[in-house]
């Protein structure tokens, strides 16, 4: 988000200005620690000002002569003048892995300044006498500038790349530069070979079709797999800030895929790519003409009572207001809800929560709330920056200094190909969710016409989380089983908000963990909690079969008379790319 809360040149001004305004408040003396109805009194505040400030004074001057000290020690050893310093203890930095960093006294020594620096700088934050939400945000402004200074990520500071350099007689510059040009014209850093996929023939290719489509949504109805599958539907909503085949990228580790062999009939969301035509819709209209709408195709189509519904991220979000709307109403269309990696109660709303401010909104609500479109370039870009190292600057370091094209990689592929939102719907969610948190309050908002209670939601409910996800922290998942009041499964998977997801049961990877108490503090549910190794699909799939219903002869024929195909799964809306 290029505006104020997510610009880096914004931050640091409101560093400085807040580091001004302490020293404003100590030369008059202010007030701050005045009780309501009390008249202040100056020489009070002035000595708690004055106290405050000497104190931070005095610990950035000890920071500094800290940095400036190690610094030179490193370079006093280099050329013999003192004694080398030990090596830090820390784990060892992947961007420095090379045999050079290590072994050759002057980037050793170069490296050790810079991470010197590294540390001084956020240590320097973490000082700051500033609200935690003010150093959050001058650690993203301070992360990215360090970030960008790492000595690997220029040629003449980089030894891999001079060697390779030198080893190919300069053909890897030639390389490095034919790949940044290509790049420039894409209008962004490639992560993975884009030639080698393309939705519908490598990505995306579970068989289906489309069975039906508004200005919003596509629904795609995918064949059976199984001769037996259960009467009621699973009705899928992806995250709309990215397109949907995340869920069934190839056949072994499509999820969609993995629902249709265990014998479910799958009805999928695909969401259209905003153009301006379409940048009025609002919260609403993505609840009613997207999740609602979906979920009386699916019912209509399969003849079931209910469907099983799934949501994951911010379409958990969606699926959850959607079905508590529904509640008001007095219908119950859904006889179980799966929400992977979603936030209903954002009172941590991870790193991106941490860089949302009541400024920052109300400009986004002054340029496209009434209208508009938020450029899904724009948010991949944030989300991206939010690991600058790891989907950044490693791929400017390995193609542009040492021309080598990144590999074909199917997620980072997927991560690369974003959707365009309505402005709107997007401030309405941000402004409800990251900001103000009002979803968790019974009647806060009022979405479709009626007060939203998410404890109005009462079937059985699966809730998944990753442990190391950055964008949906495990503990704000784990929050929304505080809310829902139906009978909660609670499991943890591991590694992050995307591979913590896609973890084929095939492959057989990582581990999860289930069957802790649920209390209301994570850490002890993790305690009580028992780790199996693999995917945690198989024990949802086992859940889920509780909810189906009985099973049934497949059905070969897709739609019905009502809704029939309009055109092969994946349709055309997930082919349209974002501005």
């Amino acid at each position: 988000m290029a505006d104020e809360p997510l610009d880096s040149a914004q931050l640091l001004k409101n560093y400085f200005e807040a580091g001004q305004d302490l020293i404003r408040k100590f030369a008059r003396g202010g007030a701050a620690g005045a009780m309501p109805g009390k008249k202040p009194d100056p020489s009070a505040g002035f000595q708690n000002s004055a106290t405050d400030f000497m104190a931070g004074a005095q610990r950035f001057a000890e920071m500094q002569h800290g940095y400036l000290e190690q610094g030179a020690s490193h370079w006093a050893g280099l050329f013999g003048l003192a004694p080398k310093p030990e090596k830090s203890a820390k784990a060892p930095d992947r961007r420095f892995a090379g045999e050079a960093w290590q072994n050759v006294p002057g980037f050793d020594a170069l490296k050790q300044t810079y991470l010197a620096y590294v540390d001084f700088l956020k240590s320097s934050v973490d000082s700051a006498p500033v609200g935690d939400n003010a150093k959050a945000q001058m650690r993203f402004a301070i992360g990215q500038y360090v970030d960008a200074l790492s000595p690997a990520n220029f040629f003449a500071t980089n030894p891999e790349a001079l060697q390779l350099a030198q080893e190919t007689g300069g053909k890897s510059l030639i390389d490095g530069m034919g790949l940044f040009m290509q790049d420039l014209a894409k209008g962004r850093i490639s992560m993975s070979d884009d030639s080698a996929f393309e939705v519908g023939r490598d990505v995306a290719t579970t068989e289906g079709a489309v069975v039906f489509e508004n200005d919003l949504i596509q629904l795609i109805q995918y064949a059976p797999r199984a001769e037996q599958v259960y009467e009621r539907p699973l009705v899928v909503i992806p995250p709309c800030i990215n397109k949907f085949y995340i869920l069934d990228l190839q056949p072994d580790n499509s999820f969609v895929r993995h629902a249709l062999d265990q014998g479910h009939t799958v009805f999928l969301v695909s969401w259209r790519n905003i153009t301006p035509e379409f940048g009025h819709f609002t919260w609403d209209d993505y609840l009613e003409l997207g999740v609602i709408k979906a979920i009386d195709v699916a019912l209509s189509i399969s003849g079931a009572d209910r469907v099983n519904a799934l949501g994951f991220c911010v379409g958990g979000t969606l699926l959850a207001c959607a079905l508590a709307v529904l509640a008001a109403k007095g219908e119950q269309k859904a006889a179980s809800l799966t929400l992977l990696t979603t936030m209903l109660d954002f009172f941590d709303g991870g790193e991106i929560g941490q860089l949302v401010s009541e400024a920052g909104i109300t400009a986004r609500e002054a340029a496209i709330g009434s209208g508009g479109v938020m450029p899904g370039k724009e948010l991949g870009f944030v989300f991206s920056s939010l690991r600058a190292n790891d989907l950044i600057w490693q791929y400017v370091v390995n193609s542009y200094l040492k021309g080598k094209a990144p590999p074909a990689f199917d997620m980072l592929f997927w991560n690369a190909d974003g959707a365009d939102l309505a402005g709107p719907m997007f401030c309405w969610y941000l402004r409800n969710t990251y900001l103000e948190n009002n979803l968790k309050l019974p009647g806060k908002t009022k979405q479709c016409g009626v007060p939203v209670d998410l404890g109005r939601i009462s079937m059985p409910t699966y809730l998944y989380a990753s442990r190391e996800d950055h964008i949906v922290p495990w503990g704000t998942a784990y929050a929304a089983q505080d809310l829902l009041k139906g009978e909660l499964t609670f499991v943890l998977g591991a590694s992050g908000h995307i591979a913590g997801v896609i973890n084929p049961a095939k492959k057989n990877k990582r581990n999860y963990w289930t069957g802790g108490t649920l209390t209301n503090d994570p850490d002890q549910w993790l305690a009580s909690a028992q780790s199996v190794p693999g995917s945690w699909w198989p024990n949802w799939s086992a859940w889920l079969a509780r909810h189906g219903g009985a099973m049934l002869p497949a059905q070969t024929a897709l739609g019905n008379a009502q809704y029939r195909m309009i055109e092969p799964a994946p349709g055309r809306y997930v082919t349209a790319k974002a501005q």
